[in-house]
């Protein structure tokens, strides 16, 4: 089965960045295809590189990054949202005139397009928080 993903909500403030990430691995390794993970709203969080959790917790955005690398994952990040986040990568660092760009490995950043051309893609999109 082909699964799309929508993550909605950030690390650490709800369950959904962790159970989406859950979901997906055990998706994938149960021999699914995952079209591409979207990451909206606060979701768009997940893909920063600079948070730095206590050493004893999980790092969801590296835990994310390595399961991109591991499965060729697309890990979307809405523009828009990302933007009103201050999360930038260095052509949207560039673009707005800020000095550094802080996403993650593996993260893109792209347009809600991606999102759509996913769920048709898809045989089921699964959206993970509000």
């Amino acid at each position: 089965m082909k699964f799309a993903i929508l993550v909605n909500e950030g690390p650490y403030t709800h369950e959904a960045a962790d159970s989406a990430y859950q979901f997906t691995a055990a998706a994938l390794g149960a021999g699914h295809e995952i079209v591409r993970v979207f990451f909206y709203h606060d979701g768009v969080n997940n893909g920063t590189r600079l948070s730095v959790p206590p050493q004893d917790d999980r790092n969801i955005s590296q835990r994310w990054s390595e399961l991109g690398a591991e499965h060729d994952l697309e890990l979307i990040v809405c523009v828009a949202a990302a933007q009103r986040r201050g999360l930038l990568d260095a052509d949207e660092a560039k673009r707005a005139g800020k000095d550094s760009d802080n996403i993650a490995e593996g993260f893109q950043i792209s347009g809600l397009g991606q999102l759509i051309d996913a769920g048709i893609q898809a045989d089921r999109l699964l959206v993970f928080g509000d």
